[in-house]
């Protein structure tokens, strides 16, 4: 009868031991691996890979603008609304690599993209990332109603702001995709359609559409 004690007791304190030893390993965990908590906030909100052939207008027999004319490098053919200004900017940024945290041409990524854009064409400063962006805005627009220049917002698989864009026209937009860098895509691919958000009007954008 005493050996069973014995026995009992052991377990009861084996049990004790590995428990206080799975709290101590945890709280270790909790000290090192997630002190970072920008970071483990910037996984809930990052970008995801999307993988798509970038749109390149006027590559197939289209007309293309002439070489050193605003959208001659995205391929996109001007009109008398467009805006010259915006695109001879996108032109400056066009095929730059996307890179996480990026801010230069020689990588960057999308929240930053706009924000350059933003700055350098309309002279306004945007927050830095993808999610405060929202902030900046003076409204926020459905699919239907968006027109040049609007921001576009795009959640991803979390379900959290994680990627903007510019709207251009005819359902296509630039952006720092993370598989093509700056680029152009169209709102009808499968994953920026069924990841739209919504889009955002600044005040400070101006459009003849």
């Amino acid at each position: 009868m005493k050996s069973v004690k014995h026995i009992t007791l052991f377990f009861v304190f084996a049990a004790m031991s590995l428990t206080f030893s799975s709290c101590d390993v945890i709280k270790k965990f909790l000290n090192t691996d997630l002190q970072d908590e920008d970071y483990i906030v910037g996984q809930l909100y990052a970008d995801e890979y999307v993988k798509e052939q970038p749109i390149r207008p006027g590559s197939n027999g289209g007309v293309r603008p002439r070489p050193g004319t605003p959208g001659h490098t995205t391929g996109i053919t001007l009109n008398d609304k467009d805006n010259p200004k915006l695109y001879s900017a996108i032109d400056s940024w066009y095929g730059t690599p996307y890179q996480y945290g990026g801010c230069t041409t020689s990588g960057v990524d999308c929240s930053c993209f706009v924000g350059n854009i933003f700055k350098s064409v309309y002279g306004v400063t945007l927050h830095r990332t993808a999610n405060d962006i929202q902030k900046d805005m003076s409204k926020f627009i459905s699919r239907d109603d968006l027109r040049e220049g609007d921001v576009l917002f795009f959640t991803n698989s979390n379900g959290k702001v994680s990627h903007v864009g510019i709207y251009l026209k005819e359902d296509l937009f630039v952006h720092s995709s993370t598989s093509n860098g700056v680029s152009i895509s169209s709102l009808e691919n499968s994953y920026w359609k069924k990841h739209f958000y919504k889009g955002g009007r600044h005040k400070s954008v101006t459009t003849q559409y």
